[in-house]
């Protein structure tokens, strides 16, 4: 077990009094990264420019909208960047330092601070601050003019986006532990999906009332780090096709309007998944990619190249599926087979979140704070 908890022991956040972290004083040492692969095939990009938002040692995630990207620090930093040129469409510093972010909708943006203060943002200012009961891990979701938060005690508010005035709050009671990593909490047509624990829960957006609610992981073992099974950021949708992940547990996917369970695999992973169609892709904790048959979840092949590199979620972007690692390459890889494509350099601190992409530019952000736009050439 011990082996398992050494690349994740920052993840997890005691709620009660049990700690977690001693475990992994006696775990071996990390494996050595695998080398890195060559790399083949005419599929290539290029640097179009870079930016720097500073050092990032929380769980923040770049998001897209449209043409700009919203990125945020640490330290408080928060920025639209016009992917066109790499440049800043505003930038400013919330007054604390950043947990979770960055949620938005184009028009308003939000994240938020370590002092657990949910903060709005319009056109570069500070919209309204709104005091939170509970740090949260996850981006807020800015959608249908209200911004909605899943705060680590297992509770969903909704706010309103102009106002800050709270709207509503429905809690699911809490486990001793949950991840000290994105949650799940997505938008599917007139619904608001949450993942709690292991289950997949439909809300009503207007009230927070349940509609349904599906079990996708199981917990497993006989103590609170053995059963910890929460849903992680990084669903795949595609039209009514929900795919998600349980912590270190499964792979999933239901039909996202009424819940059905379609098919689920174990799946030793900790992040999040992207798809199409026809295919599902995931990362392992060691580092192996993993493809899945969409409809069946049938495996389709698996690519060690990366394994113990620190591997990022991946994004299937154009002819490549992309991933970062933990020393700054990016690594483009072949969608049908798992085959290294290509490789790119950044600054040489790991990649943060997952790489986003913005039309037809490619962005990532660094552990220390680098933000780097690529095209194909």
């Amino acid at each position: 077990m011990t082996r398992l908890l050494n690349p994740l022991c920052g993840r997890w956040l005691a709620v009660a009094s049990l700690c977690v972290l001693s475990a992994c004083s006696s775990a071996p040492d990390k494996p050595q990264p695998s080398p890195l692969p060559s790399v083949g095939g005419s599929w290539t990009v290029k640097k179009t420019w870079t930016n720097q938002i500073g050092e990032v040692s929380t769980p923040l995630m770049a998001s897209a909208h449209g043409q700009q990207v919203a990125v945020a620090s640490t330290a408080g930093q928060l920025a639209l960047i016009d992917v066109a040129n790499g440049r800043d469409v505003w930038r400013l510093n919330v007054g604390a330092p950043i947990q979770a972010g960055v949620g938005g909708d184009g028009q308003r943006f939000a994240v938020v601070t370590r002092n657990n203060e949910l903060v709005t943002v319009e056109s570069g200012r500070v919209l309204w601050r709104q005091a939170l009961p509970a740090l949260s891990y996850t981006p807020p979701l800015v959608a249908g003019a209200r911004v909605f938060v899943l705060t680590g005690d297992r509770a969903v508010s909704a706010f309103d986006g102009a106002t800050g005035q709270k709207l509503w709050t429905q809690q699911r009671p809490g486990d001793p532990l949950v991840l000290r990593q994105a949650g799940l909490l997505m938008p599917v047509g007139d619904q608001l999906l949450v993942g709690w624990g292991g289950r997949l829960v439909s809300l009503n957006p207007l009230t927070g009332a349940v509609r349904w609610e599906t079990l996708v992981g199981s917990t497993r073992g006989t103590n609170e780090v053995e059963r910890l099974v929460d849903l992680v950021a990084g669903p795949s949708r595609v039209g009514n096709s929900v795919c998600v992940r349980a912590f270190q547990t499964s792979v999933s996917c239901v039909d996202g309007t009424n819940g059905r369970l379609a098919w689920s695999r174990p799946s030793n992973g900790h992040q999040g998944l992207d798809g199409d169609d026809q295919t599902l892709w995931g990362v392992e904790s060691d580092g192996k990619l993993l493809a899945w048959q969409r409809a069946s979840g049938a495996p389709l092949w698996t690519q060690e190249a990366l394994r113990f590199r620190g591997v990022s979620m991946p994004l299937a972007w154009g002819q490549a599926l992309v991933v970062g690692d933990q020393d700054g390459w990016v690594h483009a890889l072949s969608p049908q087979n798992g085959q290294p494509l290509q490789r790119i350099g950044t600054d040489g601190s790991a990649i943060t979140g997952r790489p986003v992409a913005v039309g037809q530019t490619l962005v990532v952000v660094t552990r220390t704070g680098g933000v780097f736009g690529f095209r194909p050439e």
